[in-house]
């Protein structure tokens, strides 16, 4: 079975190896028909440190690496 890819901007880059990424997503309201955003927050595993807050990034599920970090980082791009 396909693992979930998520695409979320990174919040902080404070623990070791661990980023908090911030995913957005978009429905539109079942009664009101206008879009509503909701946002959820991720803990993810970054190996090398490699981002920073502020990068967009792929996150993919994962076996658990702690309690709260299920996912890591697949790939990133740097914010201008």
């Amino acid at each position: 079975m396909p693992k979930r890819v998520l695409q979320g901007v990174v919040v902080s880059d404070a623990n070791d190896k661990t980023v908090t990424v911030r995913v957005e997503r978009r429905f539109t309201h079942p009664l009101y028909k206008k879009t509503v955003r909701r946002t959820k927050k991720y803990r993810a595993h970054d190996e090398n440190n490699a981002c920073k807050a502020g990068d967009l990034v792929f996150i993919q599920e994962c076996a658990p690496f702690s309690k709260t970090k299920t996912w890591t980082v697949v790939e990133g791009s740097t914010a201008d």
